[in-house]
């Protein structure tokens, strides 16, 4: 079995008994920890969709080193020429080794690539602990050549942890490296 990541080992070393020890959990498995990642493009439905849906494919496979499956339509709606059964997109779930080298390397290399970032939104965050943020350009990470890329595609990136609550959930991903708009910082020493 291959090395595991740098993130995963920080991941599992520091992370967790920091947050265990910080939160106060009595049990090591009460500790909120990422399931799973979840990414979606959705391509639309233009007169070329088939060309941009391989296009979108290739360039997800590229970005997470698994094959996407291809999503449809749910229902028909006329003003978007969208019709039930559809394909108009591709999705991945990465878990495991393949999930933590995605985030480290969205971490550390594509959001640092995104123009005029300056954090990630607190309001991402749903009711169960999971969280979710859009980026507009896929070229940002480096597995994707800008010079022969045609089109640019959007991917919808999706955190799915074990945290019950909002709070429990932005404290395992600021913990592990997410930029967050408005992040906590601890309060200075006052000097007397």
């Amino acid at each position: 079995m291959s090395e595991p990541s740098v993130f995963a080992k920080a991941y599992r070393e520091q992370i967790l008994p920091q947050l265990r020890e910080a939160r106060g959990y009595a049990n090591v498995n009460q500790v909120p920890r990422l399931e799973k990642v979840a990414i979606n493009c959705c391509v639309g439905s233009s007169p070329e969709l088939k060309t941009a849906l391989e296009e979108a494919m290739h360039a997800l496979e590229a970005i997470t080193g698994q094959r996407p499956v291809k999503t449809k339509a749910k229902k028909s709606i006329s003003n978007f020429k969208l019709r039930q059964g559809q394909e108009i997109g591709c999705k991945v779930t990465l878990r495991g080794r393949r999930m933590y080298e995605f985030v480290e390397r969205l971490i550390w290399a594509a959001l640092p690539r995104v123009r005029d970032f300056r954090g990630l939104s607190p309001r991402g965050f749903d009711g169960g602990g999971n969280y979710t943020f859009g980026i507009l350009d896929h070229s940002v990470f480096p597995e994707i050549e800008t010079e022969t890329t045609k089109r640019t595609f959007g991917l919808d990136v999706t955190f799915v942890t074990t945290a019950r609550t909002k709070e429990e959930a932005r404290d395992l991903l600021s913990r592990t490296g997410l930029p967050f708009i408005g992040a906590r910082k601890e309060p200075a020493a006052a000097t007397a």
